[in-house]
């Protein structure tokens, strides 16, 4: 199983970008995949979720408005865009799978990709 995150990079402070998880090596249909960050210095935060099978979504407060995730089942992809980034945005993003439900940011999570970076500056 991998999950393999792409899409970052370094933008300006209202910029926007489009994260992508590229999920293989088996069906993610009834997981719940999501994305997290984490800044230097801090501690990993989930910022959005979707249950593959339904399509609902799940968001933390902090993007509400800014971020959508998505997914593609035909390509076993999952999006986040995030748009009007900030300085704080900055972090390292993640993508992961669970096949538990329950509130995406307090649930385990069985698979994860390796990261990719996102540096907005001011």
């Amino acid at each position: 199983v991998q999950l393999q995150a792409s899409g970052g990079g370094l933008v300006q402070a209202g910029d926007s970008l489009r994260l992508s998880c590229a999920a293989s090596g088996r069906t993610f249909s009834g997981y719940i995949m999501a994305w997290s960050r984490q800044a230097p210095g801090k501690d990993r935060d989930f910022v959005a979720a979707i249950w593959w099978t339904s399509g609902s979504t799940w968001y933390a407060d902090s993007v509400k408005g800014r971020f959508t995730i998505s997914r593609d089942n035909a390509k076993s992809t999952v999006y986040l865009q995030v748009n009007s980034l900030k300085p704080e945005d900055t972090a390292v993003y993640y993508c992961a799978a669970s096949y538990r439900n329950g509130i995406p940011s307090q649930i385990e999570y069985e698979y994860w990709g390796q990261g990719t970076q996102v540096t907005v500056s001011s």
